[in-house]
């Protein structure tokens, strides 16, 4: 059997173990430049209050009906889906995170205990060390697994577990949800089964096999196996090996000078640097691009990218700065407004594999241990504290947080100090 552990809310979840006045009180969390609204809280649902709205739209809205609300602070939610991991992994070591807030685990053999009380003992562990609620969905297959999360939250949210143990509790469930809901069938696909008759997951699974192949490939096959019972998707305990690296922002207000996008490019690139040195990859191409607010048809509206082709793969933030500064000298344009820009590092190999030219006269090995260096200061006394002079100090370019939360488990000048 497997399991679908899911985080309630998540972000939400998050502000409110630290803010515990915020429970039973309506609370959104907004994404990038404090833009839509990216998460909701109960009471914030009941208030009609949808996924992706516009927060300058909502915002009477949101102070006649008390709404809090709250900037993302992506630093404190991983750090705490990074804990709630590390709980997980002493029920089994079975894991696959499958997102942020998300993870299945594999309970296969585990048949001589409860898996009800397992899904209880989770939820507990969970929520009295670090105060966030989850559900839990136990089920033969990953897709089922999913589904049986799901009608948990809609129909046993005092118990939040479901085991989907007999073929009458799977028949229950894909009597439950519509098509559109099944995990791997997507908008353009629920509306041509829609469209042909099939609206619920029981009608799905109960259609011909060979409509199904014709008209949704191999995929839908696949679907209709896991719905059926038949596991088609393993778990993924080990990562896959990232294809590319992005790092790319919209600016807290818009920027026309080149000096500013230089220093909030030249930050990007660091953060794809120290992504790859994390993973000990390296690039041999990088992608840098540039765009300007695309809803402000008001402005003349101009976006450029350029791949630049690296002489020798790496992972050096001073290379890769250098490189991407060249790259914006080539595709910048004075006079016009810059909304975002950003840099993916492409054609990643391992920094083990790498293959040096006869007529790289770089001094690589003072590289890496230059960037060692930098990236022990940085992990122990603060991110970015050590940085090149291009990166700069500006402010101009930075995410609009207005509403951000303190990172209370990650830097130490915000940790809570607890008074007898």
């Amino acid at each position: 059997m497997l399991a679908l552990v899911d985080c309630n809310n998540f972000y939400v979840s998050c502000e409110r173990v630290f803010n515990p006045s915020l429970d039973g009180k309506p609370v959104v969390v907004l994404s990038n430049n404090d833009g839509c609204v990216i998460a909701r809280s109960d009471e914030a649902k009941a208030l009609g209050i949808e996924m992706g709205t516009p927060a300058f739209m909502r915002e009477t809205f949101f102070n006649n009906n008390y709404v809090h609300v709250y900037s993302s602070n992506y630093v404190l939610y991983g750090s705490l889906s990074n804990r709630v991991i590390r709980i997980l992994s002493t029920f089994t070591p079975a894991i696959e995170l499958y997102s942020i807030d998300e993870a299945f685990l594999d309970f296969t053999g585990s048949s001589s205990f409860n898996l009800e009380n397992a899904g209880g003992d989770i939820r507990m562990a969970i929520k009295e060390n670090l105060g966030i609620p989850v559900t839990v969905g136990f089920a033969p297959t990953k897709t089922l697994a999913k589904m049986a999360n799901r009608f948990a939250k809609k129909t046993k949210k005092t118990l939040g577990v479901h085991v989907l143990d007999t073929q009458e509790k799977i028949n229950e469930i894909l009597n439950f949800i519509g098509v559109g809901d099944i995990w791997g069938v997507g908008p353009q696909y629920a509306k041509l089964l829609v469209k042909n008759g099939f609206k619920k997951a029981i009608d799905f699974v109960n259609a011909p096999e060979e409509w199904i192949r014709k008209n949704m490939s191999v995929m839908g096959q696949r679907t209709l196996n896991e719905l059926k019972g038949i596991a088609c998707i393993e778990l993924e305990e080990v990562t896959a090996a990232k294809k590319s690296i992005c790092v790319a922002r919209g600016f807290g207000k818009l920027l026309s000078e080149k000096g500013d996008l230089q220093e909030a490019l030249a930050n990007y690139v660091g953060m794809v640097a120290g992504k790859l040195r994390n993973e000990k990859l390296c690039c041999k191409i990088i992608n840098v691009f540039i765009q300007t607010n695309t809803h402000r048809r008001e402005d003349q509206q101009y976006f450029r990218s350029i791949n630049i082709q690296l002489p020798v793969a790496t992972n050096s933030s001073f290379e890769l700065i250098r490189y991407a500064n060249e790259a914006l000298d080539v595709i910048f344009r004075a006079g016009y407004s810059y909304a975002k820009c950003g840099c993916i590092a492409n054609d990643l190999i391992p920094e083990t594999t790498v293959q040096y030219s006869m007529y790289d006269t770089a001094n690589r090995h003072r590289d890496n241990v230059v960037m060692k260096t930098v990236d022990t200061v940085n992990g122990r006394f603060g991110k970015d504290l050590v940085r090149f002079a291009l990166q700069g100090y500006g402010k101009k370019w930075k995410l609009r947080q207005l509403k951000l939360s303190p990172c209370y488990t990650t830097r130490i000048e915000d940790v809570l100090t607890i008074k007898n």
